[in-house]
């Protein structure tokens, strides 16, 4: 995977300038070095420290992948500011609602209830931090797009799991080992009735040799599609638990950069999850390179993103109160 691009020296020159407790240091130092009586010492003393201190954070990695991480972050709302907000918004939920139509529910809801823990613990962040929603916005900006990417790739995962078990549901791997071994048995005993000499032009061998060839790698594909499954199911749970500790973190971590950063860590060190689902292309319909829509600022229960159906309407309603805890026993008649 490409490197990210950088924000470049000058981006973090000046967002270390502009950071609130320098601007506040160095206006008291200069009035200070000002009303001292001695500011033709002072002031080149308070400019020394400046650009020491400019110097030194701007060259610090984990500012500037901070810095980088924030950049990127106003880059992609740069471009999603292109179209109507309300046409996105409503884009992005058609996408994901497309797919949780097609998961089974127990999918869905594993889906569901990943969602639903990850807007928990943001307002779990807020609360932690003081306050009922994030006042800046910087924080979630910087959070939000490399969360939306990881549940992306979990929710394509799911629908790349269902697919593989599909397959192997429909797949007689007992009746193609058994064709096989059929095959063999007849090519033996027809190689016996033909002359060596003969057996490269006679038609029968041939048509058996091939059909014993398909065979095979129709079992291939079985024993292919069992090691993709296993892992897939594996990757799975990695992403599942990559995505709990990057929710954990908000509440765990006070400095959004750094946050942010360990976030953005996490999101591009996920390289071989979407090879498997660019291999997996032929049979689930997505790639790894699709746009990541915006999953946790979506509404995906709105009915207008369900179309007409009204079963599928309710069953990833019931699905998303499954996940979120609030689906408890129904009263009579209701």
């Amino acid at each position: 995977m490409a490197e990210p691009k950088k924000a470049g020296l000058f981006r973090y020159l000046k967002e270390a300038f502009a950071f609130r407790w320098n601007l506040l240091l160095l206006g008291g130092a200069s009035a200070a070095a000002i009303i001292s009586g001695h500011a033709d010492v002072a002031l080149p003393l308070v400019a020394a420290a400046e650009v020491t201190y400019l110097a030194g954070l701007s060259t610090l990695p984990r500012f500037q992948a901070a810095i980088d991480a924030r950049a990127h972050a106003e880059e992609r709302g740069a471009v999603g500011q292109a179209a109507p907000p309300s046409r996105d918004a409503a884009s992005a939920r058609d996408r994901i609602v497309e797919v949780l139509r097609s998961l089974s529910e127990d999918r869905r809801a594993r889906f569901l209830r990943l969602r639903a823990r990850c807007v928990e613990m943001t307002r779990i962040a807020n609360a932690v931090r003081g306050e009922t929603a994030d006042a800046s916005g910087a924080s979630a900006d910087l959070r939000q797009p490399a969360l939306d990417r990881l549940l992306w790739v979990f929710l394509k995962l799911l629908l790349s799991d269902q697919a593989i078990a599909r397959f192997l549901e429909a797949a007689d791997a007992k009746q193609i080992l058994h064709t096989i071994g059929d095959l063999a048995d007849r090519i033996k005993k027809r190689e016996d009735a033909v002359a060596e000499a003969d057996r490269p032009g006679d038609r029968i061998l041939r048509s058996l040799q091939d059909s014993f060839a398909t065979a095979q790698l129709r079992m291939d594909n079985i024993t292919k599609a069992r090691s993709n499954a296993e892992f897939v199911a594996a990757e799975l749970d990695r992403l599942e638990n990559k995505i709990q500790a990057v929710t954990e973190m908000a509440v765990s971590h006070s400095d959004p950069d750094e946050m942010s950063s360990r976030i953005d860590a996490i999101a591009e060190g996920i390289s071989q999850t979407e090879q498997t689902i660019r291999e997996l292309q032929t049979i689930t319909g997505m790639t790894a390179a699709d746009e990541t829509p915006s999953i946790l600022g979506a509404d995906i229960a709105q009915p207008a993103a369900l179309g007409e159906d009204p079963g599928a309407r309710a069953r990833i309603e019931q699905a998303r109160l499954v996940a979120e805890g609030r689906a408890g026993r129904r009263p009579k008649g209701s």
